[in-house]
This record gives C-alpha cells, sequence and structure tokens, in this order.
C-alpha cells in the first residue's frame, strides 16, 4: 500500500496526485447514486473521490461511468484451460479485478506443489488472484486421485499473505457426520473463512453444516435452496459457468434488499464462453436485462462479495479503497473500456511486463493403454436387465439416477446410439491402482446424443483421471490412449481417426498455450463433437461433472458407479 503521508498529502491536494481519472461519474453502491468529480489515485490506493485534483497523469473519462472492479468469489483457474498468466490476460481486462481461486484441480493430480505454484503465481499477476486451500483432495474415498491432502499438510499454508482460508467444504456427508479427517480441517481453520459446497443439503443437515462455521455457498440451484440458505446466514454465490447454468433460476431472488448477502462467481468457465458471452461482466448484463435491480446487481458483483470474504480494503470507489475500478459507457451494458488493477491499467504492456514462472505437474498421465475390450460392460445380476443410467441435466451438474433395461449380448450390454445409450468410463491415470488390479471402471450414460465415435478427456472433477464417452470401444480405445500420448487434454475420435484434439500438458488440465490459441481448439472440438452426433453445448466440462461423487444423484468414477444420495459405490 502506498506510503501513509504521501496519501494524505495527496487526498488533500498538498502536491499532485500520482493518476486522476477526470470527467465521468462514480457509481455509489452505498447509496446508488452518481457522484461527480475527480477520482484521484496514489500508487494502488483511491485517495480522492468527488474532488477536483491535479495529477502527474491524467486520464479522460467524459461521459464514462466508473465503478469498482468486479470480484469472482469461486473459480478452479484450471478450468479456464489456461496457466493462471493467460486467465489474467483473457478476464482483467472484462472488469474482474480480482479472483477467489481454489486450485484443487492441479491439487488432486500433484498435491501441495500444485498449491504452491497458485501462491506463487498469484503475487506477479496484473489482477489480485486470492487462493483458498483445497480441501477435499480427493472429494471422497471413492475416487483414485494422484495426492492427498490431510489438515497437517495445509495448516503450514494457512497463514500465506494471498491465503483467505480453506477452499469448498466438498464432503458434506462427512462434515454432518463428523469424520475425524473432515473435523480436523474444520478445526485446523477454525476463525477463517471456510467455503460451503452442499448441493440440495437442508433441514437439520444444512444447520448442522453451517454449524461447523462454514459460510459461503455456491452449489444452489433454485430459489428455493437459495433462500433457506439465505435465511441460515449463508452468503449464496450465484453462479454461471460453461456447465452449471444457475444463474437464470437464481435471478429471481437477487433484489437491494437481498444483495448485501448474494455474490457472483463462474466456477468453471472456458475461454470459447468467455469469448462468445464474457465473464462477470456477462453476468451482470444478463442479470439487469432480466430486471433485477442494477445497484443490486453491481453491488454483488463487487461489495458484497468483498465484504463476504473479509477483503476490506476494496468494493468501493472511495477513498482509502484500493484502486480497482472498471469504467464503462453505460451499467446496463457493463463493457470495459478500462480497467485499472491496484492502480495499473489491464493492458497489454501490464501482462508484457509481468514475470511468469514454469508451472509443474508435466507428463502426469500414467495410464496403461487400453484395448477396445476394456469397455465391455457385463450385466450386475446374471438375467438381469435393469441397469443404472446416468442420466445427463443439460446446463447443470447434477444428474438423474435412471434406470434402463439394457439387453446383453455375448455377455456384453452394448451402447445404442438409438435410445441415446452410451458407453461411460473412468480410467485410473495417476498409475495407482494397476499393479492391483484396478484401472478404471464402465457404465451407461444418457443424454450426449452420440451416434459415433467417442470424445476423452482429462478434465474429468476432481481426481482427474480419463473420462470417455462413446458409441465404439475402438474408438473410445483410440481417444484414451491419444490422452496419454499428449501429456492429457481433449480428444474426439471417429472411425480410428483422431478428428479433434486439445493438448492440456500441465497436470492433464492447462495449456501452455494463449487463451486465443486454446478458443479456437476449442471451436474445432466443439464442432467434431457435434459432427457425432452429440447435442450438448459444452460437452467436455459436461463430461467432467460425470466423475464428480459430491453432487447427486448418480456418477462414475474409476472404482465404480456412485450413488451420491446414499454416498456409496454401488
Amino acid at each position: 500500500m502506498a506510503d501513509l503521508e504521501r496519501r494524505i498529502r495527496q487526498a488533500r491536494g498538498e502536491e499532485p496526485a500520482d493518476l486522476v481519472l477526470r470527467g465521468g461519474r462514480v457509481f455509489d453502491l452505498i447509496t446508488g447514486g452518481m457522484i461527480s468529480g475527480d477520482v484521484a489515485i496514489c500508487e494502488d490506493v483511491i485517495i480522492g473521490v468527488g474532488e477536483s485534483y491535479e495529477a502527474a497523469r491524467v486520464i479522460d473519462v467524459t461521459g464514462k461511468i466508473l465503478v469498482p472492479g468486479f470480484i469472482d468469489t469461486h473459480l478452479h483457474v484450471e478450468s479456464s484451460l489456461v496457466t493462471p498468466f493467460e486467465f489474467d490476460r483473457c478476464v482483467a481486462p472484462r472488469g474482474v479485478t480480482t479472483a477467489i481461486c481454489d486450485p484443487h484441480e492441479i491439487a488432486n493430480v500433484v498435491g501441495l506443489e500444485g498449491i504452491r505454484y497458485f501462491l506463487e503465481a498469484s503475487g506477479r499477476l496484473v489482477m489480485d488472484l486470492r487462493v483458498q486451500l483445497s480441501s477435499c483432495v480427493p472429494s471422497t474415498h471413492m475416487e483414485t486421485a494422484g495426492a492427498r491432502l490431510e489438515a497437517a499438510d495445509l495448516e503450514p499454508l494457512k497463514d500465506h499473505p494471498r491465503v483467505i482460508g480453506l477452499a469448498e467444504f466438498m464432503n458434506y456427508p462427512g462434515v454432518i457426520h463428523r469424520d475425524p479427517g473432515c473435523m480436523a480441517k474444520l478445526r485446523a481453520f477454525e476463525g477463517q473463512h471456510v467455503d460451503g459446497h452442499a448441493p440440495l443439503l437442508s433441514g437439520r443437515d444444512l444447520n448442522a453444516y453451517i454449524s461447523a462455521g462454514i459460510r459461503t455457498e455456491h452449489e444452489a440451484t433454485s430459489p428455493e435452496e437459495a433462500l433457506e440458505k439465505l435465511r441460515k446466514g449463508m452468503r449464496v454465490l450465484i453462479r454461471e459457468g460453461s456447465v452449471s447454468k444457475d444463474m437464470v433460476a437464481l435471478a429471481p431472488i437477487l433484489n437491494d434488499l437481498t444483495a448485501p448477502y448474494l455474490c457472483l462467481c463462474t466456477d468453471d468457465r472456458n475461454p470459447l464462453d468467455i469469448a462468445e458471452h464474457g465473464h462477470l461482466d456477462y453476468m451482470i448484463r444478463s442479470l439487469i436485462a432480466m430486471g433485477r435491480p442494477v445497484l443490486g446487481v453491481y453491488r454483488a458483483a463487487s461489495l458484497s462479495a468483498a465484504e463476504a470474504f473479509g477483503l476490506k480494503d476494496r468494493g468501493l470507489i472511495a477513498p482509502g479503497k484500493r484502486a480497482d475500478l472498471v469504467v464503462l459507457d453505460s451499467l446496463e451494458d457493463c463493457r470495459a473500456s478500462l480497467v485499472l488493477c491496484g492502480g495499473v491499467i489491464a493492458d497489454e504492456a501490464a501482462f508484457a511486463a509481468r514475470e511468469a514462472i514454469s508451472p509443474p505437474a508435466r507428463r502426469s498421465v500414467k495410464a496403461r493403454p487400453v484395448a477396445p475390450e476394456f469397455f465391455r460392460h457385463a450385466p450386475r445380476a446374471p438375467g438381469s436387465n435393469a441397469t443404472p443410467v446416468i442420466g445427463v441435466i443439460p446446463g447443470k451438474i447434477i444428474t438423474e439416477h435412471l434406470t434402463e433395461a439394457v439387453e446383453a449380448a455375448e455377455g456384453d450390454q452394448r451402447p445404442d446410439p438409438a435410445r441415446d445409450l452410451a458407453r461411460i468410463a473412468v480410467i485410473e491415470r495417476h498409475g495407482v491402482n494397476w499393479e492391483s488390479g484396478g484401472g478404471g471402471a464402465c457404465g451407461f450414460v444418457k443424454g450426449f446424443g452420440i451416434q459415433r465415435g467417442a470424445v476423452a478427456s482429462t478434465v474429468c472433477h476432481d481426481h482427474h483421471n480419463i473420462a470417455v464417452v462413446g458409441a465404439d470401444y475402438a474408438d473410445m480405445a483410440l481417444a484414451a490412449n491419444r490422452l496419454a500420448e499428449i501429456e492429457g487434454g481433449f480428444v474426439v475420435a471417429a472411425g480410428g481417426e483422431i478428428l479433434a484434439e486439445l493438448p492440456l500438458p500441465v497436470a492433464g488440465l492447462m495449456s501452455l498455450k494463449s487463451f486465443e490459441a486454446v478458443r479456437d481448439s476449442l471451436v474445432k472440438l466443439r464442432a467434431a463433437a457435434k459432427g457425432l452426433g452429440i447435442t450438448l453445448e459444452e460437452p467436455f466440462l459436461q463430461l467432467a461433472f460425470l466423475a464428480l461423487p459430491v453432487i447427486p444423484h448418480l456418477k462414475i468414477t474409476d472404482l465404480g458407479l456412485v450413488d451420491v444420495d446414499r454416498f456409496q459405490l454401488i
């Protein structure tokens, strides 16, 4: 922070400010009114609003509106498919000046090494990236991850200046049933921020979960669920990701009364969606277009977020606050023409001046090659055709637990594209279970629409094994084996050929290329997937969430199908 005496001198006009934005109006998130006059900045701090100032540098923003920088309250940078440095370059110019990340994707692959990479990178960015320490690595006992983090592993990092607290506590059954490992983590972070993750939890179980000290929640998918959590004291984060699209459902609860207790987040959003629609700027535009109050929306995007996570130095354009500002032509359109992060203009010059670091977790895909026969699926019981099927709900990470009659031929229940029944498999890729006879599991999924070929990915929440969906076993094997050759990523295969791919060599999760290059690859992947008959707008991230055993109702991991409601393998 800028020198105290220097700030005071510049605020009083005794010496010129470092920077002045002149001619615009500040949207005051306290009263909802507009403040005319200069905005003066000393180094990284706002020192004057609503007065006239001289400055070493003046930027003319005549006719513009100035709002506080936007705060994404929960996301996984890895899901943007690029490194933190490219994520910074991708979203900061759209007005995101602070992001609160949970690096549990890379942590599930390489443990503390991945978290330390994010902590080191976060201090070198233009935007302010804060880190929550990953609470569930792995998320449950029903999957094989590349690492395991206990309370003793996390405690040494809890006082790091860029750490806010403990990241989303996904193992909510472990909390309400007092699992010793869960209790140890909660005790270690008692008094600090603990982020929540409790889809559909209600009643006394929700009371118990909140009583553990968990303060925020981003998994509400209906107004009723969100309101119960609000009434019980949780801050609710309205989410709009590439797959988890809850904004429309939750928009009705956002008003001027509830806005102080609501925030915005993206959770998992890829560069193609950011390019086509936007990031938090898209959420702001959309919520206002849905009739939500302008003041309430901008509060949720900044001030409410800052207060929910204890970031007392931001969220307003006011003296003493961090100089995080977004310059707009209109509040309703929310398109940034200028963004300042800590007083630094978020432009190519600022991004070029950063000192990048090399990422860890190369060559992390250690799965053995699989043959087409790996994907055969025998009936659960002799003479029984009743088969559990994962039912995809587009735009949701919650799935249905369906039962379909699937006839077996020569001991194999084959995919049936005519009924939209595709084979899904998860293959362990960390090299942990192969010697003990493990390696993966197969099942059925409904909702992809795939008619031929296969798609495969190493982005497979949260254990990040290989996930494959297909109608042809040979193409499934081709796609899965190709992932090991390219160090992970996305692959589309059909007719014995690779049709499109995106290598993600950093932990099998992130590209070393620019976000523009990743965006262009995603366009080709999406087109190739549609060529197989797939009807989902975002098939790869949708596939990733089918392997997350903390989201109801039926999921699959490398250990088998998981009945999430009963919290057990079936």
